[in-house]
C-alpha cells in the first residue's frame, strides 16, 4: 500500500514538473527513462545467468515482477485485473516465454550491444507480421525498412561466425520473431484488455510456462542473487511503465529517435561491467536497423495523417 501511495504521489509530481513540456518532449524522455531501465535489467540478467540457469533466472525475473505488482492488484482489488478473454493471454504468456527461453539461453553468450542490435529487429518482423495476419497494408516503405534492417543484421551478426559465438547469435535472432508475435498478440489484447490486465497476466503466465524448466535446474540462491532478481522485477515494472506512459503521451513514430539510446546504454554498461568494447559492425548494423526503423515509422505516421492536417496518428 506504501508503495502504492508513493507511486501514486510521485506520477502527481512529475505530471506538475513537466505539464508546460510538449507531448513529443514528454514522450521521448519517457522512451529514454525506459531504455535505460531495460538496458540495466539486461545488464543485471546477465550478470545472474553467469551464476544461476537461465531457465531458473527466466521465472525468477517474471515471478518477481510479479511480486512488484501484487501490491497494486490488491489496492485496486483482483476483480480489476481478471480478464475478458484468459485463454489469449494465456496465448500471449507462451509465446513470450518461448521467445525469453531462447534470449536468456543466448544473454550470458554475446555482448549486451550485439543482443540490442539484434533486437531491433523485432520492429520489422512485426510489419511482416502486421501484414501477414492483420492484413495491414504493406507498402514499399515496409519492404524496402525490412530488408536494410535484415542488411543490418548480417553486418552484426556476420563476423560473429568466425568465433564460438555465431550459434547464440542466431539463437537470440531466433527470439526477434518469437516476441514479435507475442506484441501482434498484445495489439489484439488491447481491443478489450487494459494495459494494466495485460501486465498483470504477462507476469502470471510467463512464471507459471517458465516454472517447469526452473525446477529442472534449480538450484539455492545467495542473498545478493535473491536481491537482483528483487531488483529485476523493479527495474521490468518501471521499464514497462516508463514505455506506457511514452505511448500515452506521444505518437509512438515522433518518439522513436530515442531507441538510438539503447545501443549506447547498452554499449557502455556492457564496457564498464563486462569488458565488452563493440565491434564498429556491431555499431554500424545496429545503427542501419534502427534507422530503418526509425525512417518508416516516420513515412507511415505522414500517410497516417490526413491531407491538411496539422497532427496525425499511426495506424
Amino acid at each position: 500500500m506504501i508503495a502504492v501511495m508513493f507511486s501514486r504521489l510521485t506520477g502527481q509530481s512529475l505530471l506538475r514538473r513537466t505539464a508546460h513540456w510538449s507531448p513529443t518532449t514528454r514522450g521521448l524522455l519517457w522512451v529514454s527513462g525506459a531504455g535505460f531501465a531495460f538496458s540495466m535489467l539486461n545488464a543485471l540478467m546477465r550478470l545472474l545467468t553467469l551464476q544461476v540457469d537461465p531457465f531458473q533466472a527466466q521465472f525468477l525475473r517474471y515471478f518477481f515482477g510479479l511480486l512488484v505488482l501484487v501490491p497494486v492488484v490488491l489496492y485496486h482489488g483482483a476483480g480489476y485485473y481478471w480478464p475478458k478473454h484468459i485463454g489469449g493471454q494465456f496465448a500471449r504468456g507462451a509465446f513470450h516465454s518461448v521467445g525469453l527461453a531462447l534470449w536468456f539461453i543466448a544473454l550470458p553468450q554475446i555482448p549486451l550491444a550485439n543482443m540490442t542490435a539484434i533486437g531491433f529487429t523485432t520492429p520489422i518482423f512485426i510489419m511482416i507480421g502486421a501484414y501477414v495476419f492483420f492484413r495491414e497494408a504493406m507498402r514499399w516503405e515496409r519492404w524496402l525498412a525490412t530488408a536494410v534492417g535484415f542488411g543490418g543484421v548480417m553486418i552484426v551478426v556476420g563476423p560473429q561466425f568466425s568465433g564460438g559465438s555465431g550459434g547464440y547469435h542466431l539463437i537470440m535472432l531466433a527470439s526477434a520473431p518469437i516476441f514479435a508475435a507475442s506484441f501482434l498478440l498484445t495489439k489484439a489484447l488491447t481491443r478489450y484488455e487494459t494495459t494494466g490486465v495485460i501486465l498483470v497476466w504477462q507476469s502470471i503466465t510467463v512464471s507459471l510456462f517458465s516454472l517447469p524448466l526452473a525446477l529442472l535446474h534449480w538450484q539455492s540462491l545467495t542473498a545478493w542473487q535473491g536481491a537482483g532478481f528483487a531488483l529485476s522485477g523493479l527495474l521490468g515494472s518501471a521499464g514497462h511503465y516508463c514505455l506506457t506512459r511514452s505511448f500515452a503521451a506521444a505518437d509512438i513514430s515522433a518518439t522513436q529517435s530515442a531507441k538510438f539510446l539503447d545501443l549506447i546504454w547498452s554499449a557502455l554498461v556492457g564496457w564498464l561491467l563486462f569488458s565488452d568494447v563493440p565491434s564498429h559492425t556491431t555499431l554500424l548494423g545496429g545503427s542501419l536497423i534502427c534507422a530503418a526503423t526509425l525512417w518508416v515509422a516516420r513515412r507511415e505516421a505522414r500517410v497516417a495523417r490526413p491531407a491538411g492536417a496539422a497532427t496525425g496518428s499511426v495506424v
